[in-house]
């Protein structure tokens, strides 16, 4: 019973790595899809600033990016 257990585990993991064998390569004339700024996990600048200037506000009193001031964010 374990072994029969066991051989359709090893099976169907073996069977899902089979999914990941052929992934693609990127083409030559793909790469410029890839290069786009919205590509990017921080494509708009505005908002990742805010982004910063939440996550430092709210992280100051434990060292955040190494900004001064409370965690009120009135650096």
């Amino acid at each position: 019973m374990k072994q029969t257990v066991l051989s359709l585990l090893a099976i169907a993991l073996l069977s899902g790595l089979g999914g990941c064998s052929n992934l693609g390569g990127v083409s030559a004339w793909e790469k410029g899809n890839l290069a786009k700024p919205i590509m990017t996990f921080e494509s708009d600048p505005l908002d990742q600033r805010f982004v910063q200037h939440t996550y430092a506000s709210k992280e100051n009193s434990s060292g955040g990016y190494g900004v001064g001031g409370g965690g009120c964010g009135c650096n």
